[in-house]
């Protein structure tokens, strides 16, 4: 009795995984600890690209959470103006977005943001914009 009532607990949770993931069918994932981002649609990667997070003394935060809003020529009122392009928003000020720092990507080096490329940064705003911005999700794990 006890083994049926856990199976059919597992099979409810698994409902409402599957829900939960489906319901964002482009999907960021955001690795701290080997500073990628793997860009999943539908269930399939589509691309994996160097990243770089959060320098010592900054933070990017952990967690995962639903693109907020776009800027496509984004400056930061926070740190003398510099550039954000293709930035897209997920928690606070805290965005994904291009850098023309390439030589730091691949390693921590900024103050929180997810810093891409400039044509990835492009690619994952464009494709940010054509999902929506509530199909869009942001997990950023260590």
């Amino acid at each position: 009795m006890h083994k049926i009532f856990v199976a059919c607990l597992a099979l409810v949770f698994l409902q409402f995984q599957t829900v939960t993931s489906s319901a964002a069918n482009l999907i960021a994932n955001i690795s701290l600890s080997s500073q990628t981002m793997t860009v999943s649609q539908n269930g399939i990667v589509k691309y994996r690209w160097k990243v770089s997070t959060a320098r010592k003394g900054y933070v990017t935060p952990k967690g995962s959470w639903s693109a907020k809003w776009l800027s496509k020529n984004h400056r930061s009122r926070k740190y003398d103006n510099a550039p954000m392009p293709y930035a897209v928003f997920f928690n606070g000020g805290y965005a994904v977005h291009a850098t023309f720092d390439l030589k730091r990507l691949g390693r921590p080096a900024s103050h929180g943001c997810v810093r891409l490329h400039p044509d990835n940064a492009a690619q994952f705003f464009s494709m940010t914009s054509r999902n929506g911005l509530k199909n869009t999700r942001i997990v950023v794990t260590r």
